[in-house]
């Protein structure tokens, strides 16, 4: 009785670890690096996207330069699909680009910049239970 009480008890235990695990975006955003393979792009900035149970959006900022195009690519802790769209925004928080077209996601888009600014990443989720991964950014000119 014993063995099928501490039995009972690892089973939950690791099904609990395994719900509630911690977001690695660290690992995510390593993971993203090769997504900038694409000719002439040069790695930048890596972008922790850990959204938690409680935020809807996670939102960075970077100051883009008019002439450069710029890619960003995204990992999700969800391998099989990607849940995570991104939209970029400018100053005047005008949508310039996402990764979301008609009801796919990519996991990379490229931008090309055509005035200097600060320009907005905006992170959402289409899905509640996978708000984990990593993005990064790169350009060239």
């Amino acid at each position: 009785m014993k063995n099928i009480v501490f039995l009972a008890f690892f089973i939950l235990t690791t099904l609990c670890q395994q719900a509630f695990a911690q977001c690695n975006a660290d690992a995510l955003c390593s993971t993203c690096i090769p997504k900038l393979t694409a000719p002439g792009f040069n790695f930048l900035k890596p972008y922790k996207i850990n959204g938690g149970r409680d935020l809807t959006k996670v939102e960075y900022s970077y100051v883009f330069t008019k002439g450069t195009q710029y890619m960003i690519a995204i990992c999700d802790q969800n391998s099989k699909e990607n849940t995570i769209v991104i939209t970029i925004y400018d100053a005047q928080r005008n949508k310039v680009a996402t990764n979301k077209v008609e009801s796919n996601l990519l996991s990379a888009i490229a931008y090309p910049c055509n005035a200097t600014g600060i320009y907005y990443m905006q992170y959402t989720f289409e899905s509640s239970s996978s708000r984990c991964g990593g993005s990064v950014l790169g350009f060239k000119k």
